[in-house]
């Protein structure tokens, strides 16, 4: 069973995730965020890990805390959940378009944690959403994790269709990677035996 739940008390949020790695991609994400669910719910949905988040922050300062917070937690309920990582593809890519969005992902399930983030997004805002915590989430994730991440905006002017991209992207590649392949059950993907 590749599963995990996190809570993560800070002075700042209060958070719960709760993964299966291999699920039918069942999202039920609330933090007080509406576009943030909503990026959540694709990369439950098109990841095919069913997850739950449950987050309250101090809003009434701004999204930040509560965005990296869940960032942090989804990448430890990742990272537990995935466990010894034996049998996994470990490395997954998606090339993903969305109308005028076109968005690269490559990623390692590694131990390494490393993010490059090439969005380069046209706004500041998504509705009353800063454009700046999309890094934040994906250094967050990518960091507790253990998750080498690289993600680039080939184009696209939409700020919404790229976010979107992005994540799903991420999703699609992490799907990949975190597939057991049946050709290497039970062996660490790694000529060093461990990740």
């Amino acid at each position: 069973m590749r599963t995990a739940t996190i809570t993560r008390k800070t002075n700042e949020t209060d958070i719960s995730v709760t993964l299966d790695l291999d699920g039918t991609g069942a999202a039920d994400n609330q933090t007080g965020v509406g576009f943030f669910d909503h990026m959540l719910d694709q990369l439950a949905r098109h990841a095919l890990m069913d997850m739950t988040v449950r987050a309250t922050g101090d809003l009434h300062i701004d999204d930040h805390h509560t965005v990296e917070d869940v960032g942090i937690a989804i990448g430890q309920a990742l990272a537990k959940a995935v466990g010894d990582k034996k049998g996994i593809r470990r490395y997954g890519s998606c090339h993903l378009a969305m109308d005028d969005a076109q968005v690269r992902t490559a990623l390692d399930i590694s131990g390494r944690p490393y993010l490059i983030c090439n969005l380069e997004l046209p706004t500041q805002k998504i509705g009353t959403f800063d454009t700046e915590l999309v890094r934040e989430f994906f250094q967050a994730f990518s960091t507790h994790s253990g998750l080498t991440l690289h993600i680039d905006r080939i184009h696209g002017f939409n700020s919404h269709h790229i976010v979107e991209a992005a994540f799903k992207s991420v999703a699609r590649a992490l799907r990949d990677a975190l597939e057991v392949d049946p050709r290497t059950t039970g062996v660490i993907p790694s000529t060093k035996g461990m990740l």
